[in-house]
């Protein structure tokens, strides 16, 4: 339940195994090639870990804000007029940026994240004029909070688990860095399937800084080294390195420029085809592309090694 845009999860035929098996072999070819440049003394690049966004990148958000919200009202007895339900996707927002000015990244520390949700919802309630009593006012929002914990808000792309599948295969570390909370970790990528598939998750509620800060990136690095060679007891696996890591997002200042800065290689996703802010994000020199197929066609092309198959080997 992050900052929340309404969409209906965007679907490509055929993103399965096989295909990203043909595209593997593309791959082997291209880390050929990058063995026999490197006897030119050219060093080859090589992603070890990868980060990931969640909401536009690997999930997207189902429904829009006014009907779940709504939803929630209507069953615990709460009428809200059609005018004033219009209203709430911008009374969120607002409800959501001065939450999160007045207790950031979630709380940290300082509250829990379901508190956080209990301010923001009855805020954004508050900004309609939709009036309660206490009581009221905690059934409207545990219905909004067991909502967005369910698939009822909630899908996957249909390339995110092959592209996670792929990841393992070739020995990526691959993990969630995101501005949100919690719960993502602990309930929805599991609920959702996805989070076999990951093996590290690095929130802004736990580090105490959002993206595009510094901290937030050095965070999922350190989160991510005890994946590159899981199960092996060599002490001498090198450290995983800001360039060994690529980013990918839906959000130029925070997933590009806050990546970038931060060492990491980084591209962008436009899932919903917004030809002007992908326009903007090219012009911007970020690498933008439609899916994460298109990013492992991508990592082909560069000619970037993969994994961390040579410091593992004991």
């Amino acid at each position: 339940m992050a900052a929340i845009r309404s969409n209906v999860v965007a679907k490509r035929p055929g993103y399965n195994i096989i295909y990203l098996v043909e595209v593997g072999k593309i791959l082997h070819q291209t880390r050929q090639i990058s063995s026999n440049e490197s006897i030119n003394n050219t060093k080859p690049k090589r992603i070890r870990a990868i980060s990931c966004d969640v909401t536009g990148t690997l999930v997207s958000f189902l429904g829009r804000i006014e009907d779940h919200y709504g939803d929630a009202a209507h069953v615990c007895g709460i009428e809200i007029s059609q005018e004033k339900k219009l209203l709430i996707p911008q009374s969120f927002n607002k409800a959501y940026k001065e939450t999160s000015a007045a207790h950031p990244c979630f709380g940290n520390s300082c509250i829990s994240s379901k508190e956080w949700w209990r301010r923001c919802v009855k805020r954004s309630f508050d900004l309609v004029g939709t009036s309660m009593d206490e009581p009221e006012e905690e059934r409207v929002f545990q219905r909004v909070y067991s909502t967005f914990g369910s698939h009822a808000a909630y899908g996957v792309f249909d390339d995110a688990k092959p592209f996670l599948k792929w990841c393992m295969r070739h020995g990526i570390a691959c993990g969630v860095l995101s501005n949100a909370d919690e719960r993502y970790g602990d309930s929805i990528l599991p609920m959702l399937g996805l989070s076999d598939h990951m093996q590290f998750f690095t929130f802004s509620k736990n580090v105490g800084v959002e993206k595009p800060g510094k901290e937030i990136f050095d965070a999922a690095i350190q989160d991510a080294q005890p994946w590159l060679c899981l199960g092996n007891k060599r002490s001498d696996i090198k450290q995983l390195m800001p360039e060994e890591v690529l980013h990918i997002g839906n959000d130029y200042q925070k997933d590009y420029v806050g990546a970038t800065s931060a060492g990491f290689h980084a591209v962008l996703l436009d899932r919903y085809d917004e030809e002007e802010v992908a326009k903007r994000w090219r012009e911007g020199g970020a690498p933008v592309f439609k899916d994460l197929i298109d990013v492992v066609e991508w990592l082909g092309r560069e000619q970037y090694e993969l994994g961390s198959r040579d410091e593992c080997k004991i």
